[in-house]
């Protein structure tokens, strides 16, 4: 069972570097139905798995101009603080909730994926504060149900935002850096987690996000777009047909 959870979390690195998100769709699986985790140290060690690979896989993306600093950061700290308070949170939210609420973000994202963005973006004074506020927001939920958010920021930062889905896959993974620490300092007062594991399928999904990374270059941005929505589809269904 060890040596095929790390060889899942390979895909871990894969889904972050090449759609800028989808880590911790794979990774809160792994560790559940893989490694036989408890719900709540899944997703405090996914949050770990998460970050650390994000911030291995966001330098190829920077090295190719597809990371909007300024957006980041200031999405990325914003939702720092929602995170944290997430995090918090959790502690005090039976499992089966957190898995159902992670299940209903996926879907949810899935379809808005699905749709696209809007013409008409908004005006840059706008998309200040909306980033800001949902970076806020997708923080909470990164803090409550250990997804890194990429699922979250890409469409956050692709429909609201403003951003070109390449821009916004590379941003997110900055933001998901930032995000998943600090949704794991919230969890670190109720939960604790084995390291070696942690390390162990960080290491694999690192080596799987160099792939991700360079597939990224060479798939057009619609098709990432809607293979991301599928994707996400698919895992909400298999999340929901566990818990029920």
């Amino acid at each position: 069972m060890y040596v095929l959870a790390v060889a899942l979390s390979v895909l871990i690195g894969v889904a972050l570097g090449l759609l800028g998100g989808g880590g911790s769709i794979l990774t809160t699986p792994i560790l559940l139905y893989a490694m036989h985790l408890p719900a709540k140290e899944a997703i405090a060690t996914s949050l770990v798995v998460v970050g650390t690979t994000s911030a291995a896989a966001v330098i190829s993306h920077a090295r190719a101009g597809n990371v909007e600093w300024k957006t980041g950061l200031l999405f990325g700290g914003a939702g720092m603080a929602g995170a944290f308070g997430g995090g918090l949170i959790a502690g005090y939210i039976p499992d089966q909730v957190l898995l159902l609420l992670f299940a209903a973000m996926m879907l949810a994202t899935s379809v808005a994926m699905f749709r696209g963005r809007k013409e008409g973006g908004p005006t840059q004074a706008q998309a200040v504060w909306k980033i800001v506020l949902d970076g806020l927001v997708v923080g909470v939920v990164t803090g409550l149900v250990g997804a890194g958010g990429g699922f979250l920021v890409v469409p956050a930062l692709t429909l609201l935002g403003g951003l070109p889905m390449r821009k916004a896959v590379g941003t997110s993974l900055l933001v998901i850096t930032l995000k998943s620490f600090a949704g794991y300092a919230g969890h670190a007062a109720h939960v604790h987690i084995d390291f070696e594991l942690a390390a162990t399928v960080s290491a694999a999904a690192v080596v799987g996000s160099v792939f991700g990374g360079l597939l990224a270059q060479r798939i057009p941005p619609e098709t990432l777009r809607k293979g991301f929505a599928g994707f996400v589809l698919v895992m909400a269904i298999f999340v929901i047909s566990q818990q029920v």
